[in-house]
């Protein structure tokens, strides 16, 4: 009987706990789905803010492009300023450089001068030569460094010539090496001409003329015989057919049996701008009536005043 009570009562026992069990696990359950369902609401809630903020996010990066389409046309517009120096038809390669050559030649030139006149007023002395043969060496490399640097200011103004718009710019620019011989030999030449204390008069008369000489001799080879302007050489760059020059010629042929370069020795085949380079200013008038005449109505670039300004 008492172990029929305690088999009753451990049947009981047991089956409380499975109870409480049952409720706890209940409970649990219960709670964990509960925090499951909490934590999908949170993960829908972030998932509609996410979205919110990624179609925010589009919305300015589609205003943002659009405004940027408007306004880069305008800035285009804005930016693209008239080019003060349009681009040329033909090459200026060169010109720079025989610039600053004849710089450096007519810089030379001038400290010849100088010590020139250094040794002729006896501020400097020379032992191993004598005076006056120094002051012609000085003169003779002195006229040699402006005539150098001369051709080679004129020869850079045939490869890129300066514009006739300005009328007395032109002129100076192409006759730089004018002022230079000045420069190099004037100073010298008043000086031994207002010289009254040298007492070698000798020295000053063959002094004073070896300056003047070369003075003469210097403007003469530094004179721009055969300027060519920039309109004047973008003008006949456009004809794309070959031309003729010589050596020495300012004018350049259509044809090679032209009766001016028929018979030289030094005739060259190039084109327009090779034979501006070269040196000359032009078409020979010659040709350029041969031309006209051979092919009525047309042009070559500008016929009318190749005809009227050209010359031999």
């Amino acid at each position: 009987m008492a172990e029929k009570k305690e088999t009753e009562s451990a049947a009981k026992t047991t089956t409380a706990k499975k109870t409480t069990t049952a409720k706890s696990s209940g409970a649990k359950a219960s709670t964990a789905k509960a925090a499951a369902d909490k934590a999908e609401k949170v993960v829908e809630k972030a998932s509609e803010q996410a979205e919110a903020v990624a179609e925010k996010a589009e919305e300015t990066v589609k205003k943002t492009t659009a405004k940027a389409a408007e306004e880069k046309p305008a800035a285009k517009a804005s930016s693209a300023k008239p080019s003060k120096t349009p681009e040329k038809p033909y090459s200026t390669a060169g010109a720079m450089e025989r610039r600053i050559g004849a710089i450096i030649c007519w810089v030379l030139a001038i400290t010849c001068e100088i010590f020139a006149i250094c040794l002729y007023t006896g501020k400097i002395e020379i032992s191993f030569m004598n005076t006056l043969v120094a002051l012609i060496i000085l003169i003779v490399v002195d006229l040699i460094l402006v005539i150098i640097g001369s051709l080679l200011w004129k020869k850079a103004n045939h490869i890129d010539p300066a514009s006739k718009k300005n009328k007395v710019k032109f002129f100076l620019w192409n006759n730089m090496g004018v002022l230079a011989c000045i420069i190099a030999f004037l100073p010298f030449l008043i000086i031994i001409l207002t010289d009254k204390e040298n007492k070698d008069p000798q020295m000053k008369k063959v002094a004073g003329i070896a300056v003047a000489v070369a003075l003469v001799i210097g403007v003469l080879f530094s004179i721009e015989w055969s300027p060519i302007s920039e309109e004047e050489k973008t003008a006949q760059v456009q004809y794309s057919e070959h031309v003729y020059y010589t050596q020495w010629g300012k004018k350049y042929h259509l044809y090679e049996d032209c009766s001016h370069i028929n018979n030289s020795d030094s005739k060259t085949e190039g084109t327009v701008e090779e034979a501006i380079n070269h040196g000359c200013n032009g078409v020979c008038k010659t040709c350029a009536g041969k031309y006209a005449a051979a092919n009525p109505g047309q042009s070559y670039f500008d016929i009318q005043d190749a005809v009227e300004g050209g010359a031999k």
